[in-house]
């Protein structure tokens, strides 16, 4: 502990907040929160812990504090700091919690979507679905039952699936209002599990295009039956009280909370997922740090099932639903159930992770080997892409320990370069990266990989001895294919890795991950610069305007995917639909 933690500690307050800790670059690299700031802060510092808090205590350098009113806004606080800081150890290994559904969205003329968030109240979601494979197949299967419109924008004339009978085509005709709440309502009997008239109405038509021969047709219908029968198929556990139930359990090894949720609508259990995330020295607040950012973003049930020994004080406070700890019965064993699946997940999870591991660590040794230096544990490697000179940019991605670290990348607009020379972007942008981590104190890397052959590995050099950082520099050259082919030292010199080897396939990911983050860097750049030429032709949009399509929309992409109506909200009604024609006078 050193003397400024030490004089920080005796001035913590008997209050309730939330506690940042960082490291010798200050860094955030833990966010807590306690009821009593000065008693929580204090325990890293003294007595025994598990390894993972040992290792968190041996890196803190500095804290810093926020005092709130109450235990729940702490609570709150820290799920919002987590999120802005993403610190290394309380994302560690967690899964991802945005769970995707399938979205009926709010339009005159409806269409299904599949999204990650279920935050857009106006439209009708259904899921959440245990995955994105779940998801697509029960997308598509809807797809084709439902004569939704499926064009993003309603042309003027009618496409294929209007022939297929999939769409109602509202681009030449007016469709009822009620044929759409018809259609919800009938998703909504038919995700429940109620397939009965779906499957009835099929089977007519089958028997239908059977007796007029139409073979063909028949096995359609026949196909479309069996789709649904597996998609909607009962699990083996079902209430009939037909209640939307989430239920949790939770399980703690090494460090680790493996968290099951099974996912229970209208009385059925239809999916589950697993959430793993570092513990610290209070597992129950962990649980509730986890509960309330889990429901943030996702739907809140009528009912959450917990284990017995889970705190959920705060929760009944925060979350607006019924909270039970059954004791018997079968909610209790849905609950052990969930509980003795943590378990179960825990186990493989770590034993797929140490075998991950030491395939990785193992790459990371040999590379350092290679290169007769320590292991390079921070990796940093830079790849260009332009068209002629056009649209001239750079990109940098980071590994850590041979895993990819993205919020460590960076993104770099050629300034001082004209025409397609890659030599002198490359040489730019290691100086501006490189100045910037010297004056700004920033974690230099153990070794710089430049994508290229041994002009670039000399520019970059030669920049690096300019700013006199010992960082080793190597390349990664490529075949006639494009593939990874070789490793090239400072003087060019090639060293040879087994292809098949644990080192060659992390070098492949390290090189097609930099080149994919350039390439949609580039992309991004040039179809923004494009389409700022076109607005500049619309009267009605100057540079401020420009500025707030592309804040609205995020994207060009979904700045032409907008209708005229959605264009509306920042423009003009005029100009919007001057856009708009502007758009898609091509299409």
């Amino acid at each position: 502990m050193n003397d400024l933690i030490r004089n920080k500690l005796s001035l913590l307050p008997l209050s309730p907040g939330c506690y940042l800790m960082k490291n010798k670059e200050g860094t955030v690299i833990y966010v807590g929160k306690a009821k009593k700031l000065k008693n929580r802060v204090h325990s890293y510092f003294v007595g025994a812990h598990n390894y993972k808090t040992t290792k968190l205590v041996s890196e803190i350098e500095d804290f810093d504090y926020i005092v709130t009113d109450s235990e729940k806004e702490a609570l709150l606080l820290e799920i919002n700091l987590i999120k802005d800081y993403s610190p290394q150890y309380n994302i560690m290994f967690m899964d991802n919690t945005y769970y995707p559904y399938i979205q009926m969205t709010n339009e005159k003329h409806p269409r299904l979507k599949i999204v990650r968030n279920a935050s857009q109240k106006k439209a009708k979601h259904f899921g959440p679905f245990p995955d994105a494979t779940a998801a697509r197949e029960t997308y598509k299967l809807l797809d084709r039952l439902y004569p939704l419109r499926k064009c993003n924008h309603i042309p003027n004339k009618p496409c294929l699936y209007y022939s297929l009978h999939q769409c109602l085509a509202p681009c030449i005709q007016d469709v009822d209002p009620d044929i759409y709440i018809d259609i919800k309502k009938s998703i909504v009997k038919l995700l429940n599990g109620d397939i009965k008239d779906k499957v009835n109405e099929l089977n007519d038509k089958m028997l239908q295009a059977s007796e007029q021969l139409n073979y063909e047709q028949a096995k359609e219908y026949r196909d479309l039956i069996s789709h649904i029968q597996y998609v909607t198929a009962k699990q083996h556990v079902q209430f009939n009280d037909h209640v939307d139930r989430d239920i949790l359990g939770y399980y703690v090894d090494k460090g680790y909370l493996s968290i099951q949720l099974f996912f229970m609508r209208n009385g059925k259990l239809l999916s589950r997922d697993l959430n793993l995330v570092p513990i610290s020295e209070n597992v129950q607040e962990d649980l509730q740090q986890f509960i309330v950012s889990f429901y943030q973003s996702n739907t809140l049930p009528k009912e959450i099932l917990l284990p017995q020994d889970v705190d959920d004080e705060l929760l009944k406070e925060i979350l607006d639903c019924k909270i039970l700890k059954p004791q018997k019965g079968n909610k209790y064993s849905l609950v052990q159930m969930a509980i003795e699946n943590a378990k179960e997940s825990l186990e493989k999870k770590f034993k797929l992770m140490e075998k991950n591991e030491a395939a990785t660590i193992g790459a990371i040794l040999q590379l350092g080997k290679l290169l007769n230096i320590n292991t390079p544990h921070r990796i940093e490697l830079f790849d260009n892409s332009n068209i002629q000179g056009a649209y001239a940019v750079a990109g940098m991605v980071c590994f850590v320990d041979g895993v990819p670290s993205k919020k460590d990348y960076r993104k770099f607009k050629i300034k001082t370069v004209d025409g397609p020379d890659d030599y002198a972007s490359m040489k730019e942008v290691i100086y501006r990266r490189y100045y910037r981590v010297l004056m700004e104190g920033l974690t230099p890397p153990d070794l710089i990989i430049v994508d290229g052959g041994l002009g670039q590995i000399h520019v970059a050099k030669e920049v690096i001895d300019s700013l006199s950082m010992p960082i080793k520099v190597c390349g990664l050259a490529k075949d006639d294919k494009h593939s990874t082919a070789m490793l090239l030292d400072e003087e060019g010199h090639s060293i040879s890795i087994h292809p098949k080897s644990e080192l060659f396939f992390l070098l492949t990911r390290m090189q097609d991950e930099v080149h994919r983050y350039a390439i949609s860097f580039h992309k991004n750049v040039r179809s923004q610069s494009l389409f700022s030429s076109l607005l500049d032709d619309i009267e009605g949009i100057g540079p401020k305007r420009k500025r707030q399509l592309l804040n609205h929309f995020k994207s060009v992409k979904k700045i032409k995917q907008a209708s005229v109506e959605e264009l509306s909200q920042i423009l003009p009604q005029k100009v919007a639909l001057e856009l708009y024609e502007s758009l898609h006078k091509d299409l």
